[in-house]
């Protein structure tokens, strides 16, 4: 099993397959706890939560996002939120598959270190690999009739929602010295795109003028990318 564990968007599927099975938002939402007198009611509170779409905007839920620019910062909500990926989205017993994981360029050992203690004491998974998130995109190079020699060595440039890395590859090893490491990324564009929107006063309602900016931002990539291929 493959998992790319992103900021926002965690991708899922089976090794093999040309492209993942399920894509869902990284975020889980939480049921405030409730209150019965001064005694806080646990347990059943405890187990429900919503993840992925079902948790975005969730009704008397607290919304929150485990990774932050690409990096785990609450590990007891990720511990749930993977609960859910394997058992309600692939549906699969643990202790049956080796698991593929991949982690930022510049995680920490610690980090390294709790993912897999999650995995095998946790889920019992008789084997886990976690790699590289650059490593792989070069990899995955592979698979083009255009490439025509076979390395993992190069520059690789990661821009997901939180964070844009620069990376260099040598022979599938990065050079962590050298990685750049840029806050900017897919999310700073949406809100520029928001801004632009109110400033031109095109009459979209406040609710909706995130919505409407992520939309825009999608369009307008898969216009530059048609654009460039049709050339």
């Amino acid at each position: 099993m493959v998992g790319l564990l992103f900021s926002r968007y965690t991708k899922l599927g089976y090794a093999g397959n040309t492209e993942p099975q399920f894509i869902v938002p990284s975020c889980i939402a939480i049921k405030e706890s409730a209150k019965v007198g001064s005694r806080t009611v646990k347990g059943v509170d405890d187990l429900d939560f919503f993840i992925g779409d079902e948790g975005i905007d969730k009704p008397n839920y607290a919304t929150k996002w485990p990774i932050r620019h690409g990096i785990v910062e609450d590990w007891d909500l990720m511990e749930r939120f993977m609960e859910q990926v394997i058992f309600k989205y692939l549906r699969a017993e643990p202790e049956d598959h080796y698991f593929l994981l991949t982690e930022p360029p510049l995680n920490t050992p610690e980090n390294r270190e709790y993912t897999a203690e999650i995995m095998f004491e946790s889920f019992n998974v008789p084997g886990l690999y976690i790699a590289v998130q650059a490593v792989l995109a070069l990899a995955a190079s592979w698979t083009s009739r255009q490439v025509g020699e076979r390395t993992l060595t190069g520059t690789v440039i990661d821009s997901g929602d939180g964070v844009t890395h620069v990376i260099p590859v040598a022979e599938g090893y990065v050079i962590g010295s050298c990685i750049k490491h840029i806050p900017i990324a897919g999310r700073d564009i949406t809100y520029f795109t928001q801004q632009l929107l109110r400033e031109r006063e095109v009459g979209i309602p406040p609710e909706q003028s995130l919505e409407t900016a992520k939309a825009v931002k999608v369009r307008l990539r898969e216009v530059l990318l048609c654009s460039k291929t049709c050339l």
